[in-house]
């Protein structure tokens, strides 16, 4: 039992989905962890107490100041007592709350006064989830280290089909396991990862890019580093930055990023490019701003240097991923990726596809492997989807190392 001994708090707020939260405290309890359910007013008009505590065998907490016993109840005591927050629904009002600071009731409060890690599991209509306020509160919440599972595409309480549906009770569980886990699988696992855009400069303040945020590299980062893994990260111009302790690598051009490289591959074992790396620049870059002028403008590009070739190239003992964005079906050119660069797994994804690619949280990828296996992975956040991928890099280390 993966959570035996771990003591959590589960939070249920008003959802729809508030009624899978009995699934998900289930899940905990057969895990081995001693749960406490914490409830919103607004949960308690679509499930009664009364089943949870017959569920978890102890009072349920609803008020700020007394629970249902009549005892009084002392929050910052039980964030003490606790490994673990679980919010399963969370609803955009209590996100938007604590991102807000906000805490007016018992479940918020105790999620401010808690120093343990707290876990999200949203569930609401896929409006409410695509609402620029909501995901700039999860950008925030996710910035300052709270942790989100789901939620999924799926059909919603509504009868509408979308992103919005709480991930799967046994996900949740999943997700709580992991982040609980006392694993130092990566430990003494040296990692190098790129991510991020380049930007190919035609002067001083023009340059050639593409949308790259480099959110799935800095979530490969965490994903290593959470295992205990030492890990570089060689970062192209982007606002995000890491927040696990990873070494970041500043960088700008192609050629900047693969100097990088070169300079730090040395040591690693592992290597995963997820940049976005140009594969045209400039030939001649203007010393000073060009003038506008009437007519067109001529740009002669050159090839950059395929950064994960020349790795390949000089590969050894190390094991090598790489990242394929494609437009459209592109499963055979990622293949011959594979196969020209040395790799070891090439992670596919369709940059055109709803929800998948640049500039989002979450992606849809196929991980096709050396021997020719591949599997398709459903659209998750980008956190998880970093998990997974980590996850098949290390099944792939041990195997090497039995081998």
């Amino acid at each position: 039992m993966r959570l035996e001994g771990r003591k959590a708090i589960l939070g249920v707020t008003g959802s729809i989905a508030a009624y899978k939260a009995c699934d998900v405290l289930r899940g905990l309890q057969e895990e081995g962890a001693e749960v406490r359910v914490v409830m919103t007013a607004a949960a308690q008009e679509l499930v009664r107490p009364t089943v949870f505590r017959s569920l978890s065998g102890s009072a349920v907490l609803t008020g700020l100041f007394v629970d249902p016993e009549g005892e009084d109840l002392k929050h910052i005591a039980l964030t003490e007592w606790a490994d673990l927050v679980l919010v399963a629904p969370a609803t955009g009002n209590l996100i938007g709350k604590v991102a807000s600071g906000i805490a007016d009731d018992l479940l918020s409060t105790v999620i401010m006064a808690a120093d343990c890690p707290t876990l999200f599991a949203p569930g609401m209509d896929f409006r409410m989830w695509l609402n620029p306020v909501v995901q700039g509160n999860v950008r925030k919440l996710e910035a300052l280290g709270y942790r989100f599972c789901g939620p999924v595409e799926g059909r919603l309480a509504s009868g509408a089909v979308g992103a919005g549906r709480m991930a799967d009770p046994r996900d949740i569980v999943d997700a709580a396991a992991q982040l609980l886990a006392r694993t130092d699988e990566g430990r003494g696992l040296k990692v190098l990862i790129t991510a991020g855009p380049t930007r190919e400069f035609i002067d001083p303040v023009r340059f050639i890019s593409n949308p790259s945020s480099g959110r799935m590299g800095i979530a490969m980062a965490e994903a290593a580093a959470e295992t205990g893994a030492e890990v570089c990260l060689v970062l192209g111009p982007t606002e995000l930055k890491p927040r696990a302790a990873v070494e970041t690598v500043r960088v700008r051009t192609a050629e900047e990023m693969r100097q990088a490289v070169m300079d730090h591959m040395a040591p690693a074992g592992i290597v995963i490019g997820v940049a976005a790396v140009a594969d045209f620049a400039p030939v001649e870059t203007a010393e000073t701003k060009l003038p506008r002028a009437e007519g067109d403008l001529t740009l002669t590009l050159r090839p950059t240097k395929d950064i994960m070739a020349e790795v390949g190239a000089a590969k050894g003992d190390k094991v090598l991923v790489g990242f394929a964005a494609e437009a459209g079906e592109g499963s055979e050119r990622a293949k011959g990726k594979l196969e020209a660069k040395n790799l070891d797994l090439i992670v596919l994804n369709d940059v055109t596809e709803p929800g998948s690619g640049f500039e989002v949280d979450t992606n849809r990828v196929t991980l096709i492997r050396r021997d020719g296996s591949a599997e398709s992975l459903p659209q998750m956040p980008k956190t998880d989807l970093a998990r997974r991928i980590w996850r098949e890099i290390l099944i792939m280390v041990r195997s090497r190392q039995a081998g």
